[in-house]
This record gives structure tokens, sequence and C-alpha cells, in this order.
């Protein structure tokens, strides 16, 4: 924005730069056009004394005056073409910056060149250090969350996961972010919780490594020289390479027995598919010898029998609503 009149025989008004900042990047990490503002500039301020930049600035042997003008008072300052630099605090200086909008608007005041400039950038996923940030302080100072574990958060993940999955089959884009955050947050909870044990701590940086890890070492047709041109090809190099890291005995070993009994079934009958073994459905007496038999089938037709009775029982629901209505 530049308010200055077209008079070529008016005086410079000279400039002012709002230099921000990211929290979320390393201090002195500024971008080329930031430095070169801050080396030319004949004043550079700054309202907060403890802004995580000013130690690099000024081992840059940039001097900063911790001061906090008014509008008028910058104004004044960049009479006779020259430059000020403010690096914007946390809260962005909200009273300088309204002064200054009411000041060039008033019409009243030859104004410097004003600019906005961005010094450093969030990258892709820099809110989650937010969010890392946000679940330390509960944790330290939350009455409730100071004392969870992760025993007792446990089926706080469980309920999360199929409200997660209830957005998903209802389609609602609004509910299903709020859910994947709630997942998250399960995350990244007890990953903060793990960073107090005594005996094997370990930290978010720690989960989001591991997971890293595997995903390159799964696809190595994505990160290695394998080649890997559709599904099914994927898939058979996720489970050799899957098969190498556990070593398992048995296709049994890895399948949580404590998940839903449809659900259970199905993986159990996946399990003996993918690795072409030949055991017989057990026979026995009841409805559930029954419903394994239904699950191994919906399982080879490539059916979740889970999801397909959750939708067979909404409609179950919505036709008991339809009657009381």
């Amino acid at each position: 924005m530049n308010a200055k009149t077209a008079d070529p025989t008016a005086p410079d008004q000279g400039r002012i730069v709002l230099l921000t900042t990211s929290h979320r990047v390393a201090p002195g990490l500024l971008s080329w056009p930031a430095w070169q503002a801050l080396r030319t500039a004949d004043r550079v301020l700054c309202a907060d004394g403890t802004h995580p930049q000013l130690p690099y600035l000024r081992e840059a042997g940039i001097r900063v005056d911790e001061a906090a003008p008014t509008a008028e008072e910058l104004v004044e300052a960049c009479a006779g073409g020259r430059t000020a630099v403010v690096v914007a605090t946390g809260e962005g200086d909200p009273a300088l910056t309204d002064g200054l909008a009411r000041l060039a608007g008033s019409g009243r005041v030859r104004m410097p060149e004003l600019e906005l400039l961005p010094a450093s950038y969030d990258l892709p996923g820099a809110r989650l250090l937010d969010l890392v940030q946000v679940m330390d302080r509960i944790r330290l100072e939350c009455p409730w969350s100071s004392q969870r574990t992760h025993k007792g958060l446990a089926k706080y993940a469980i309920e999360e996961a199929y409200e997660l999955v209830e957005a998903i089959e209802d389609g609602d884009r609004d509910e299903l972010r709020e859910e994947l955050g709630d997942v998250l947050l399960q995350v990244v909870f007890h990953a903060r919780i793990a960073e107090e044990d005594p005996d094997a701590p370990f930290s978010v940086d720690d989960v989001a490594g591991t997971i890293v890890d595997k995903l390159v070492h799964r696809h190595p047709h994505v990160f290695g020289d394998e080649r890997a041109d559709t599904p099914e090809e994927v898939r058979a190099h996720w489970l050799r390479t899957k098969a190498a890291e556990k070593q398992r005995t048995s296709v049994t070993e890895g399948v949580p027995l404590g998940q839903p009994g449809l659900a259970l079934a199905a993986k159990l009958h996946s399990r003996v598919r993918t690795a072409h073994l030949d055991v017989p459905l057990p026979s026995g007496e009841g409805i559930g010898y029954e419903l394994l038999a239904l699950a191994a089938r919906a399982e080879t037709e490539g059916t979740d029998p889970e999801a397909a009775l959750r939708a067979a029982a909404r409609t179950y629901r919505d036709a008991i609503r339809a009657v009381e209505g």
C-alpha cells in the first residue's frame, strides 16, 4: 500500500516494513528479502523484548530497538526517505497497524510506503507443532489430563475411531474433519504420556519417525528400485516386506482378538485366503458358526461385514424412527 501523493517535488516520506514471522519455523531462518530489508533499514524496532528472533538478528549484527512507537511516531521516523522495519510480535501489533490505517484513511497525512513482508512461512503440517505444544501445556496444567494413563485413555481411542467411521459413512465433510482431529488427539495424547515413562520413554517425534521408516520400507516401488503398476502388485510388495519385518510363525499373529466379532472373523479369513492355506471353516451348532460363515463369505466377495451390518442396522434404525414418528 502506498499513500504518497504524485507530487514529484514532495519530500520522500520513506518506507515502513512490517516483518512477520512464523513461530513454527526455527528462529533465524528468514527469507532473503527479509534479511535484505533488515540490513538496509535505517531503524529496526520490536515491541517484544523476548521475541525469539531478536538474539539471531543481533548475532547477525543488526541493531534492534526494543520500542513500541505509535503510528504517528513511526511515520515521523521515516520522514526524509528513511526505512523502518518493525519486527511484528506474535499478536501482530494491532494497535500500530490500526493506527497506520487510520492515518492513511484520514487523507491529512502523507504516508510512507507501507509493506507487509512475510519473513518465514509455514510448511505443510506446521499446525501439528501447535497441537504438540497445546497438548504439552494441557498435560502439565490440566488436573484431569495430567492424571490420564494409556489404559485409562484406551476406550476413547476406540470411541473416536468409531465416530470417524460414522462420519465417513455419513459423508459429512465437516464432521469428518472434526473426527479426524479427535483421532489425531489420541495419538498426540498417548505420545505425550509416553514421554514420562521412566524405563522406555518415547515422544511424538519417535512415533512419526517409526511410521515414516515403515512407509518408506514398505513402498520400494516409490522410494526404491522395485516397480508396481497395479494395486495388486503394491499389495504383494507390502505383504513381502511386512512378512520379512515381523518374521511371524502364524498368519494369525498380529490379528487383535479384541475387535468386533464380524471384523475378527473376516480378518482371519483374509489372512488364510492371502496365504493360500486350505483351512475349512469349523462346523458347529449355533448362531456363532453361522455368522462366521457369513463373515467369510462377505470377505471373499470383497465386502466388509461390519460395514454391511452397520448399513443394515442404520436402515433398521430409520424404520424404527418412522414408526415412532
